[in-house]
């Protein structure tokens, strides 16, 4: 299972404008630079967490945890054997 092309781009679409194309539309005043920095730090933290919780979909750490009826029920239903082990 593969990272899917579409949400990857969409979403670093989404956050480049955000980071890229709204510090340009900040007003004129003493606090532009400060709300510039603000912006541009929010699209790459908010970008890097999606990227990251994204990824950590694609090959989780802890799989399901499943009881030795439930394992025969599924073995039984697919045609396979138990291997006692």
């Amino acid at each position: 299972m593969g990272a899917a092309f579409f949400p990857v781009l969409f979403f670093t679409a989404v956050w480049g404008g955000v980071g890229i194309a709204m510090p340009v539309m900040t007003p004129k005043g003493p606090h532009q630079n400060l709300i510039r920095c603000i912006l541009m730090l929010t699209a790459a933290c908010c970008w890097l967490f999606w990227l990251c919780c994204y990824m950590a979909q694609m090959n989780p750490l802890i799989g399901p945890k499943l009881k030795r009826h439930a394992i025969a029920m599924i073995a039984k239903s697919w045609d396979n054997k138990l291997v006692e082990g």
